[in-house]
């Protein structure tokens, strides 16, 4: 599992290893992995040109240190000092021992257009509110001039904590970042500033607490989520997934809820709605009901709202039963709040970033540049886990512990119909036996996985997503059935 670590957990993890280390030796080892990633995406060093856009903190000193590195392979070097007087005095050294020059006056730029790679050592992982107004301009610079451009442990002038970008920031080609990642690097919009990211192992790790703030499911951590029929299971045993969903004008919502439900997990689907003819049309196997949830028969998990137009009451009949329930699309606007908050049962909620503006009572670009703090407000607010769609899917539960973001996904997967696959993905895996949080997050995973191989670079409809989802699944099975042949 990928996970990052906030700031002020960082910064205290990095006091106590450097405790035990000969003086700056930790900045040594952090330099040697920045200049290895730089050396690699050169490719060859000899005769190429480096620039160092170089801040006054520690990561100007990474910087300086692993030109240096770069300088004594025969590269040529030359450092933009933007904090003279508050340069790393021990980096700065190095480079020039090595042969590396800083810029002169009015140099910068010159060296900036003649650059193979420019390294951003501007600000460190404390920066806050965007780039200086010195320092932006040598940003843009270096993302026309064609250099490949590596950042320092996060570009400079985003938020580490947040994955806020609340002005100018670096554009990087490749972050490489020491110890553990930032939670920026993982979450939108400061992931897009981040591009490949290379994580540097410094020894941080036994510092570093055992609960981070947020983790990123992988193939193995999902492998072990799934559920998979025991010998004696039958479609009762490995659970029923109600949907209550759909209405006259959006039945293609219910076909859809139906058809992720279908392939995640569950044994059986009980469909609740004015969409049962469609329903069974497409999908046979279907159990179909006229006679509202509380007559449908027993299911594990409830799916409410896609497409349910004004239908508050089916919502408010599903939020009284005392099962996991998952309320999506028209469902969130119909909902009660202190409903939610009082239900015993684990609820699950899915909104997207307009979804959540309008249950905040924000606007929505407030929601998108702060998506991790608002899935938290949200949450909290609701006494419900929370998977919060979009670029960066989040899930997290009220609870306040790690918030997980979700790895796989296409932007093609931002297509009419996917959310209500989602819903019906999510809300089988709820009726399997999984927790909100983990069948809100294994559901992310698998269907931006299957998005991502349905696209294969080109459009895609919410039925392909759907339909690929058994590859998905596959896919990660493997991963399973490989480890337990290893064991």
């Amino acid at each position: 599992m990928r996970t990052a670590y906030s700031v002020e957990t960082v910064r205290t993890a990095e006091r106590a290893l450097m405790a035990r280390l000969p003086d700056g030796a930790l900045m040594q080892r952090a330099a040697a992995g920045l200049a290895a990633a730089s050396a690699d995406l050169l490719g060859r060093v000899y005769g190429r040109r480096v620039v160092l856009l170089v801040g006054s903190g520690d990561n100007g000193g990474d910087a300086l240190y692993a030109g240096a590195r770069l300088a004594r392979r025969g590269a040529g070097v030359t450092a933009v000092l933007l904090a003279p007087g508050r340069t790393h005095p021990g980096g700065l050294a190095a480079l020039r021992r090595a042969g590396g020059g800083v810029a002169r006056d009015g140099g910068a730029e010159e060296a900036i257009d003649r650059a193979d790679l420019v390294v951003d050592g501007i600000v460190g992982i404390g920066g806050k509110g965007g780039l200086r107004a010195d320092a932006a301009p040598l940003a843009e610079r270096a993302a026309r001039s064609g250099a490949a451009v590596v950042a320092v442990d996060l570009p400079s002038g985003v938020d580490a904590d947040s994955g806020q970008v609340p002005g100018d920031a670096v554009r990087a080609d490749l972050t490489v970042t020491f110890g553990t990642h930032k939670p920026g690097l993982l979450v939108d919009p400061a992931r897009e500033y981040a591009g490949t990211v290379r994580l540097v192992d410094i020894g941080l790790g036994p510092e570093l607490p055992a609960a981070p703030d947020l983790e990123a499911l992988q193939h193995a951590d999902l492998a072990a989520l799934l559920p998979r029929p025991a010998a004696e299971s039958d479609k009762y045993r490995r659970g029923v997934v109600g949907i209550a969903a759909g209405s006259a004008r959006y039945p293609g919502a219910a076909v859809l809820a139906v058809s992720g439900a279908l392939r995640g997990g569950a044994g059986a689907v009980r469909y609740v709605g004015p969409a049962g003819q469609a329903v069974v049309a497409r999908f046979p196997e279907t159990l179909v009901s006229d006679q509202g949830p509380h007559k449908a028969g027993r299911v594990q998990a409830w799916v409410t709202g896609p497409g349910a137009g004004d239908d508050a009451a089916t919502v408010a009949e599903v939020l009284e039963t005392d099962v996991p329930v998952l309320i999506d699309a028209d469902g969130l606007r119909l909902a009660d709040r202190d409903a939610v908050r009082a239900r015993t049962a684990p609820t699950l909620m899915t909104p997207h970033a307009g979804e959540a503006a309008a249950l905040l009572g924000v606007a929505r670009e407030q929601v998108e540049g702060a998506r991790l703090a608002s899935v938290r407000e949200l949450a909290a607010a609701y006494r419900a886990t929370v998977l919060l769609k979009g670029s960066t899917t989040l899930v997290a539960d009220p609870d306040g512990g790690p918030v997980r973001v979700n790895p796989t996904g296409t932007s093609w997967l931002a297509t009419a119909g996917s959310g209500d696959v989602l819903s019906g993905l999510a809300g089988s895996l709820l009726a399997a036996g999984l927790s909100a949080l983990d069948a809100g997050s294994a559901a992310a995973y698998l269907h931006g996985l299957a998005g991502r191989l349905a696209a294969h670079g080109a459009p895609i409809g919410a039925h392909d997503i759907a339909e690929t989802i058994p590859r998905a699944w596959r896919d990660v099975r493997d991963m399973r059935d490989l480890r337990d042949v290893r064991h």
